[in-house]
């Protein structure tokens, strides 16, 4: 089956993984029913490679931030105000990816600082944070709550009790190709109990391809998989989660229709 109006609204276009194609790949995209694409930088280099790709394509739209993994090494001198700059381009609609991950070792203290001052920045310009959350559950919820952005938890991994908390606090959750692996049982639930007016699909390529394309380099057309999956187990079709999601991405990143050049 076809599906149209598929807005992929986390994925990593600026990759090294790209570099040999991604024109070729971005170019084919509407023609798979992809009319959307959200690319987040995730360090300061990778900012002006998503703005660039933002105003190549008219369909991609781009967010500017400091990924965790990025803190050691961008945190230094003026590297606030080099997101806050980027954040006036009119492509960039988020401060993003941004959070805490600690998966690795990375001193939880920066990553902390960087997190909250961005948090800080994302309400002096209006625009919703993009959070990544990696087994820090406690330490993102605490700094969610304490500053209140709208915003989007990206590639959800929590539980259905989490999703209640950030909907109160009136986020979005993305969800990924992961619903689709063996393992999914806990997110599964966490993806049942999410408002149909805050679902948003997403990719995060070229990482995380769902079944059945697991081992591949993933991009935005893979995410039919994870709508069919997601459909499933919310006891619809996956053009109306396809749809459904589509609104949420439009709403959150505050994307017009007919805005697309």
């Amino acid at each position: 089956m076809e599906y149209t109006g598929i807005f992929d609204t986390h994925a990593h276009y600026d990759d090294a993984r790209f570099d040999e194609d991604r024109d070729a790949v971005l170019g084919a995209l509407p023609g798979h029913g992809v009319s959307l694409v959200m690319d987040p930088a995730c360090s300061l280099d990778s900012i002006d490679a998503s703005i660039g790709l933002s105003n190549r394509y008219g369909f991609v739209y781009s967010a500017a931030g400091v990924h965790p993994e990025a803190a050691e090494e961008d945190a230094h001198g003026d590297w606030i105000k080099k997101v806050e700059e980027a954040c006036s381009n009119r492509k960039v609609r988020a401060v993003g990816e941004i959070g805490l991950d600690y998966h690795y070792d990375i001193p939880k203290e920066l990553q902390k600082m960087v997190f909250e001052e961005q948090i800080k920045l994302s309400l002096d310009v209006d625009l919703p944070v993009i959070v990544h959350d990696r087994e820090a559950h406690g330490d993102t919820m605490e700094l969610l709550e304490k500053y209140r952005p709208k915003g989007i938890m990206h590639c959800y991994s929590g539980s259905a009790e989490m999703v209640k908390e950030l909907v109160k606090l009136g986020f979005y959750i993305g969800f990924t190709g992961s619903v689709t692996f063996k393992n999914a049982s806990k997110l599964l639930l966490a993806a049942e109990a999410v408002p149909e007016d805050r679902l948003l699909l997403e990719t995060d390529c070229p990482y995380m391809a769902p079944v059945p394309y697991r081992g591949q380099r993933c991009d935005s057309t893979m995410i039919t998989a994870t709508a069919q999956r997601l459909a499933e187990i919310r006891g619809t079709d996956a053009q109306s989660i396809i749809d459904d999601a589509r609104r949420n991405g439009c709403r959150v990143y505050g994307i017009e229709t007919g805005e697309r050049e």
